[in-house]
């Protein structure tokens, strides 16, 4: 079996891959039988050398592969008919944007596995950059907190080179004592976290921060049942909620009564209770200054995101008197970080993380039988032209009556 590592196309630029030079001689070494070729690009974090250098071939020419493996989508032109495609192709959702590319993967008898869809029987996702979005989003965070305070000036993120130096950079700041608060358990809120202890804020516990003062900075981490309730009253169930969370309602003022900073790092589900709305960001009590927002859903559950910020311009205020956009020093502003693709400034870390959890999940897969079902699972569209019967709902939205 042959496998490419293609070059990625999407504007703007991004320059995560799946695999290191280092990873792949790894891949390699593991499974020698596997034919491995990487087609060269001149915005790749690694450089066409690198793989050069590990013992690669670099090409132009991918069409002899048998599964090609991407970072983000691969523009209608560019695909060849008949591969096994990966790369995170945005349509799971039924986003509109790319309904084309899903037909065309249809029509050209592509078998595409999209990375989101690389999970465990139960539906955990093996496979993402949600450690690095959550890495970039608390730093981005404090830079934006030290700009307007006028306290101190973090470099952006993708002028340094890896993980190491960001968090060489917050060694140089010291912080006020404000609370803070991070929503969410999953891997995003774990790369927040790594921020905020690499920080050495003290967490402490929910009673704690809703009720104390502090001479420090602290941090509280509040799970779904914290922030949402029962609507009856009776005691929440998490994954009851995940389910169905029809029958609960939001929980979070207590929380923006006491907080200046929060970092958005859930997951939000359809249906799920807002955090907070345009009317709770005025009231009177509320308090938050700061948001950090890395899961990024727009005019949803956190009210002051009203659009995606970017890499160049990461940082906005939101008027909550107005519910208008406003410049991030405002005195009147809520100080928004909401750039969606936040481990894109952070390609090269992102990149061997990526590789290492590829590696582990999913290369086996091809040579062990697919044993536990990780490719049929992941497996969107068929050989055939067909949508796979695990995605057969997308059919509306293929045929464009979604």
């Amino acid at each position: 079996m042959k496998f490419g590592i293609i070059r990625e196309r999407k504007n703007p630029p991004d320059r995560r891959v799946v695999f290191s030079p280092e990873k792949l001689k790894e891949f390699k070494q593991q499974f020698p039988d596997a034919e491995i070729v990487v087609e060269s690009s001149d915005i790749r974090v690694f450089s066409d050398e690198a793989y050069k250098e590990a013992g690669f071939e670099v090409t132009n020419d991918v069409s002899d592969c048998d599964v090609l493996l991407g970072v983000k989508e691969v523009p209608v032109e560019n695909l060849i008919p008949n591969k096994k495609y990966f790369y995170f192709s945005h349509t799971i959702k039924k986003q509109p944007y790319n309904r084309k590319l899903l037909k065309a993967m249809l029509e050209k008898n592509i078998e595409m596995y999209d990375h989101e869809t690389i999970v465990k029987e139960n539906g955990a996702r093996l496979i993402g950059f949600g450690r690095y979005a959550g890495l970039v989003g608390a730093y981005n965070g404090f830079r934006a907190f030290g700009l307007r305070e006028q306290l101190f000036e973090l470099p952006k993120v993708e002028t340094l080179p890896d993980l190491d130096a960001v968090k060489a950079e917050l060694d140089k700041i010291s912080l006020p004592n404000i609370k803070i608060l991070l929503t969410g358990t999953g891997k995003v809120a774990k790369g927040a976290k790594e921020i905020l202890d690499h920080l050495q804020i003290k967490q402490v516990s929910d009673a704690l921060y809703l009720t104390a003062d502090f001479s420090e900075p602290v941090y509280c981490v509040a799970d779904v049942m914290e922030y949402a309730k029962r609507k009856d009253g009776k005691v929440g169930d998490k994954y009851a909620f995940y389910n169905d969370p029809t029958g609960y309602e939001s929980n979070f003022m207590p929380y923006a009564k006491v907080t200046e900073f929060f970092i958005a790092g859930h997951f939000y589900g359809d249906g799920a209770p807002y955090l907070f709305t345009r009317e709770d960001a005025k009231h009177s009590e509320f308090k938050i200054k700061y948001v950090a927002d890395v899961s990024c859903d727009i005019d949803g559950p956190v009210a002051c995101t009203i659009r995606p910020s970017t890499i160049a311009d990461p940082i906005y205020g939101y008027n909550p008197e107005t519910e208008s956009e406003v410049d991030f020093r405002d005195e009147k502003a809520i100080t928004v970080m909401a750039v969606d693709n936040l481990p894109c400034e952070l390609p090269k870390d992102a990149s061997e993380g990526f590789g290492d959890m590829f590696l582990e999940h999913v290369i086996p897969a091809f040579y062990n039988n697919d044993k536990d079902g990780i490719l049929e699972r992941a497996k969107m569209t068929t050989s055939e032209g067909k949508l796979a019967e695990r995605y057969a709902y997308l059919q509306d939205y293929v045929d464009g009556k979604e």
